[in-house]
């Protein structure tokens, strides 16, 4: 005789997850909810809301990876549970990181000896490297005042306009002046003669962008070496050159070698990349190389031994995972030299499909440069009647996220549209992109006028300007008003640029 057990009402397991009671009631939100949940109801759940992001690969708003290798992908599941800073517990992943640190310092050029070791560090991204390199050289500046008995509380840095927004958290957090050198119409980078005029005896480095956020472009860090050396001959201030080359630093070495601006230049101290952009890693890792110890003070360094044994650390924060560390040594090894060439002159060339589709419509006027990071920025030759903030939010409707955003001052008056190729953006994602581009155009041209028509006739004994409101559709209506609030959300922040 078989017997069996009828399962009681409360016995969940036997459920489908979407019959749940789990998914059918409401949870708290901002508040811990009172009893467990299981396990597949919690992924179901958070899963279906994740659903609604947009994705990844058709982002061409960010510079940040989102495609590895499936070997690569394992590597990180595997070392997702090491914290980094355990180096102790975990050397071979500190030895990782020691490697990773040399390698990019050669790629760099800086002046080592054949057995020297380099200097640098492993950060969360180029946000933080750009602190710790900041940090350094206020401590240098101040130690130099100090001992020349002259005031060290107006330190100052110069940059361009076109900075990420992380100078300008620098600035503000660690109580440093930033002198932006401004913009203009037909020159969206850092001119390296006024920067160089802007330097004072307060300076603690003039920073130079290799791969501008906005525009893709490489800033002249040659000329600003060669213009700096002199005004220091003349001053003896002795002013550095830091190179965030957070976008520009995987890509110059590969497709640019013959560019001079680097270590080569003696006035560059320090050097920051992003592993997470053209390193070709997941978001969550930067690099900082300096030149040499002597440009990074000893007393920013801290020891501790309550991990087992004494490690010096450099760093904002403290635990991080070892994961994009590892993932960041996987690809220089798997790819050497040959395969990040290969890789770069394919995001180029895309870039150039890109470029000439877009060209090849005649509605666009191109405002990056063939030479720099592979992006394409470009904006309407006409936005008289609509503008690019449209375009940006109807392609949304093709899945494509392309930002739309106004350039820095003085050149804020300048609007463009930025599409970033990166390792996984195909050919065949670049010519479907024109195509959509295109179909949007055409159906912005149906549509009427952005801005009301404004009709001057002209009568007799008086002039008389008679203005002319078209009736707008619902639908028409909703756009307007999306647009005019991504519009305002723009132009009230000082610079919409894009991921550190």
């Amino acid at each position: 005789m078989v017997l069996s057990n009828t399962a009681s009402k409360s016995d969940e397991s036997i459920h489908s997850t979407f019959a749940s009671r789990y998914v059918r009631t409401v949870l708290p939100r901002f508040k811990m909810a009172e009893n467990s949940i299981p396990k597949e109801a919690a992924y179901q759940i958070i899963n279906d809301e994740l659903m609604l992001d947009g994705n990844p690969r058709l982002n061409l708003a960010s510079f940040v990876t989102t495609w590895m290798e499936p070997e690569c992908d394992k590597l990180i599941m595997a070392s997702v549970n090491k914290n980094y800073v355990d180096m102790d517990e975990y050397p071979v992943t500190t030895e990782l990181q020691n490697r990773c640190v040399n390698i990019i310092a050669h790629l760099f050029n800086a002046p080592l000896e054949e057995s020297e070791a380099a200097v640098g560090v492993g950060t969360v991204g180029s946000s933080e490297a750009i602190m710790l390199a900041g940090l350094a050289f206020k401590r240098k500046w101040q130690n130099r005042r100090k001992a020349e008995g002259k005031p060290f509380d107006k330190p100052n840095i110069v940059t361009g306009a076109n900075v990420q927004v992380c100078w300008e958290k620098f600035a503000r957090y660690f109580e440093v002046e930033l002198k932006e050198v401004k913009l203009r119409d037909d020159y969206f980078v850092m001119d390296p003669a006024k920067a160089v005029e802007m330097v004072d005896e307060n300076t603690i480095c003039v920073a130079a962008i290799l791969g501008s956020t906005l525009n893709g472009e490489f800033e002249d860090v040659k000329l600003l070496n060669d213009l700096l050396t002199v005004k220091n001959k003349e001053t003896g201030w002795n002013t550095p050159i830091h190179v965030d080359a957070a976008s520009g630093g995987f890509i110059a070495p590969f497709l640019h070698p013959e560019l001079e601006w680097d270590f080569r230049l003696p006035l560059v101290k320090s050097i920051n990349v992003s592993g997470h952009k053209y390193g070709l890693v997941y978001a969550g890792i930067g690099w900082v190389i300096w030149r040499s110890k002597e440009d990074l003070p000893e007393e920013l360094i801290f020891h501790i031994n309550y991990l087992g044994t004494d490690q010096p650390t450099f760093t904002l924060n403290f635990s991080k995972g070892s994961s994009q560390v590892i993932a960041q040594y996987y690809q220089l090894i798997r790819l050497g030299y040959e395969g990040y060439k290969n890789v770069m002159e394919n995001c180029r060339e895309n870039m150039m499909v890109l470029k000439e589709g877009l060209e090849k419509t005649g509605r666009f006027n191109i405002i990056s440069k063939d030479n720099g990071v592979p992006l394409v920025a470009f904006s309407l030759k006409d936005n008289s009647r609509h503008d690019e903030f449209e375009v940006s939010h109807m392609l949304r409707r093709f899945g494509w996220i392309v930002p739309a955003y106004t350039m820095p001052p003085d050149a804020q008056h300048v609007t463009v549209l930025r599409v970033v190729i990166r390792e996984d953006f195909s050919r065949t994602l670049a010519e479907r992109l024109v195509t959509d581009i295109q179909k949007v155009l055409n159906e912005l041209d149906i549509l009427p006028a952005k801005i009301t028509a404004k009709i001057a006739i002209n009568g007799e004994g008086a002039d008389k300007n008679i203005t002319v409101v078209t009736k707008k559709t619902a639908e028409e209506a909703q756009l307007r008003e999306i647009t005019t609030v991504w519009r305002k959300f723009v132009l009230e922040k000082k610079k919409m640029n894009g991921v550190c």
